[in-house]
């Protein structure tokens, strides 16, 4: 045996680890999520019923699974934008002074814990989205149904928000280097037909990496998708019938969130273990569905 099949085969046992290791995680989940499944059937996941009390057990992940939704949508909406800003701006406006130091520092961002960010959402980010978004969108545009509760600070907005400061380092980071990668030649040569700054930007450097920029994308989705910390402790922590997303001012919870909130004190002999295990297992399966997304649409622009 040489060098090349035994490379092969070592290579060949990592990634089957890897497959081995999801399927793992996917059977036991599916295993403890089961009797809660057996118990409410298919209402587990299109209800908002959620009472934990014992004889009374009644589940429903509804509200949980579309807070998980608003506030990932809430967070690549926002810092997307900003992030990809960051990345042109190193990339294509910045001195090789300035880029170094501003690199540095938002690498260090990534680094925070989340509980800290949960930490200045709660004590500081909250009260200047209250006073500076969320009054005046609600006095000026209250009848709108996503204006019209009463704005505390503690909603899905603010979750969505704080997740959106969270992933701007992440995806501008990963952005940065990919745009770093695009030729010199690929410039040089749209300027060589007479091509300005713009069309270097959107012809060349965005046109080249879009695999990439979408992969940095995706990064700051799971980010999204998975926090759970600072999450919840500024998204106000609402169950059943009262986490339902009808506003962005209104209090709610994400599936992490929940089984962060819940999970210590669910009694183990009751159905609550169980239901808190499925709503890891729809998380799970979230993140299942949104990577085989991203590998269809890399696929498409790729042929």
């Amino acid at each position: 045996m040489n060098e090349d099949e035994v490379f092969y085969l070592f290579s060949l046992a990592v990634a089957s680890i890897s497959l081995l290791l999801l399927a793992l995680i996917l059977v036991v989940l599916v295993q403890y999520t089961l009797p809660v499944i057996k118990e409410m059937g298919f209402d587990y996941f299109i209800t908002s019923s959620w009472n934990p009390v014992f004889g009374k057990e009644k589940y429903g992940i509804l509200p949980y699974f579309l807070g998980t939704v608003l506030t990932s949508f809430i967070a690549v909406l926002v810092g997307v934008p900003i992030s990809f800003g960051i990345a042109l701006f190193l990339t294509e406006y910045s001195n090789k002074t300035l880029k170094k130091y501003l690199s540095i520092m938002i690498d260090l961002l990534a680094a925070i814990p989340s509980v800290i960010y949960g930490l200045w959402g709660f004590f500081v980010f909250r009260n200047f989205i209250l006073d500076y978004i969320e009054k005046p969108l609600h006095n000026y545009f209250g009848k709108i149904s996503i204006f019209s509760a009463t704005p505390t600070g503690l909603d899905f907005l603010s979750g969505g928000l704080i997740l959106a400061i969270m992933i701007i380092p992440i995806v501008s980071s990963v952005t940065r280097e990919v745009l770093e990668l695009v030729p010199t030649e690929i410039k040089e040569g749209i300027y060589a037909i007479g091509g300005n700054r713009y069309d270097v930007i959107v012809y060349g450097s965005i046109r080249y990496s879009k695999n990439g920029i979408l992969g940095a994308i995706l990064l700051g989705l799971g980010r999204a998708v998975g926090e759970t910390m600072a999450v919840s402790m500024v998204i106000g922590n609402a169950t059943g019938e009262n986490a339902l997303p009808r506003s962005l001012f209104s209090a709610g919870q994400t599936l992490s969130s929940l089984i962060a909130n819940e999970f210590n004190e669910a009694n183990p002999t009751s159905l609550h273990p169980n239901a808190l295990v499925g709503a890891g297992l729809v998380l799970l399966m979230m993140a299942i569905v949104v990577n085989l997304g991203a590998r269809a649409i890399v696929s498409k622009y790729k042929r």
